[in-house]
């Protein structure tokens, strides 16, 4: 991969400032009233869909990009989003790793033609349900039944953590389930499509989280379910390697998210710095604080150039699709995007907790945005692979025989 470089092209700079002038007029100035409100803010998440933000790696047929987007632009898409509300970051994340994603890659024409339209203007959101109560990061270990019964799916489990799964505007979720037993006796699990409002699949309450308040999170429960037995998504029994294959995409956008609370980690500690007045001047002349923001600056510009590389292999490999130019390996990409995942979240981690210590007694209220980012960057050693899966994956990535 010697020849690839990594800054990003004029377009996307210019693209950085749009999107970072939207977020700051019409997102920044309300991130903490939603926070504290447990608000899904709708009218903004459609106009991100104005923008043209959730077509950003669809095509043209569908309303997205084409090929004036890439997958490069969605990553500065959600960094920029991030950087003000990480609620809304992951809402434009989840919505297209996990909600267009899937059904653009392993739909049928029908599904393609029934669902993206909306799902690429932002007037409707998806949900993936993949987690359930007792199966987390071992998602072999899932549940939930779909039983073909007279050209219908009947579905019966529970789900949880499930991003944009029961909001006024979700239209579906994408489930994963056990759909009969493979030779050996593992599980075949398969995706099924579940449209809003099916009787039997409920949104249950909102979950009460540490952080992204304003994102919408739901444990999902399946009672007898009945959907088309057409609402199968993708081949039957490849459910597991489709979840496997969208995540991947997802690690290297969580990682942008980080790179987001990272950037306001150094933004917000410089301005205060140079404003706080102790012993006679700004506290910005202590070594303390000053190695402290610096070392926030040196985590920054590797956990970006992280993001962005694995982000470029990405977009690499979709134009050697098309027949343009050369490309990574699979594994080289996985091996990226685990990469990435890992070093930017864990550093999100700590940056908000250094931001935090230099606003002092400050960075303790929650009237500060170092105190919201500080809860709500926790979840990214989580969600999308734990910081405990990527290290396995990192691993057996170099031959290890790691369990």
């Amino acid at each position: 991969m010697g020849h690839m470089t990594y800054e990003l092209s004029r377009e996307h700079e210019e693209f950085r400032r749009s999107v970072r002038d939207f977020a700051e007029a019409e997102i920044a100035p309300h991130a903490a009233q939603w926070d504290r409100e447990h608000h899904f803010p709708v009218d903004v998440v459609q106009k991100l869909g104005g923008l043209g933000l959730f077509g950003l790696t669809a095509p043209e047929e569908y309303g997205g990009a084409g090929e004036d987007g890439d997958f490069t632009s969605l990553c500065v898409a959600i960094e920029e989003l991030g950087r003000v509300d990480q609620s809304v970051g992951i809402t434009l994340e989840a919505a297209v790793g996990l909600g267009v994603n899937p059904i653009l890659t392993f739909g049928n024409q029908a599904q393609k033609d029934t669902w993206l339209p909306d799902l690429v203007a932002g007037r409707r959101l998806a949900g993936f349900g993949l987690t359930e109560p007792g199966a987390g990061s071992d998602a072999s270990a899932t549940q939930t039944k779909a039983e073909l019964v007279e050209g219908e799916w009947v579905v019966n489990g529970a789900k949880q953590f499930i991003t944009n799964s029961g909001s006024e505007i979700t239209s579906l979720v994408t489930v994963t389930a056990r759909t009969g037993v493979r030779e050996g006796g593992k599980p075949e699990i398969s995706t099924i499509i579940v449209p809003s409002g099916t009787p039997g699949f409920t949104a249950e309450k909102a979950y009460d989280k540490l952080g992204w308040h304003a994102s919408d999170t739901h444990p999902l429960t399946f009672e007898d379910v009945r959907v088309p037995e057409a609402n199968l998504l993708g081949e039957r029994g490849r459910g597991y390697a489709q979840f496997l294959a969208t995540l991947d995409d997802g690690r290297v956008a969580i990682a942008a998210l980080a790179v987001g609370a990272i950037q306001a980690c150094v933004d917000h500690c410089v301005a205060y710095a140079g404003e706080r007045q102790t012993f006679g001047g700004p506290i910005g002349r202590k070594q303390g604080v000053a190695f402290q923001i610096a070392d926030l600056e040196v985590m920054l510009h590797a956990s970006r150039l992280l993001t962005y590389r694995a982000a470029a292999m990405k977009d690499a490999m979709d134009r050697a699709a098309r027949g343009e130019g050369t490309a990574p390996s699979m594994k080289e990409f996985k091996q990226a995007a685990s990469v990435a995942k890992l070093y930017t979240s864990e550093s999100a981690v700590t940056a908000t907790r250094i931001a935090t210590q230099v606003f002092g007694g400050y960075g303790f209220m929650e009237e500060y945005p170092v105190a919201r980012l500080y809860r709500d960057v926790k979840v990214l050693e989580i969600g999308e692979g734990t910081s405990e899966v990527q290290r396995m994956l990192i691993a057996r990535g170099l031959g290890l025989p790691v369990e």
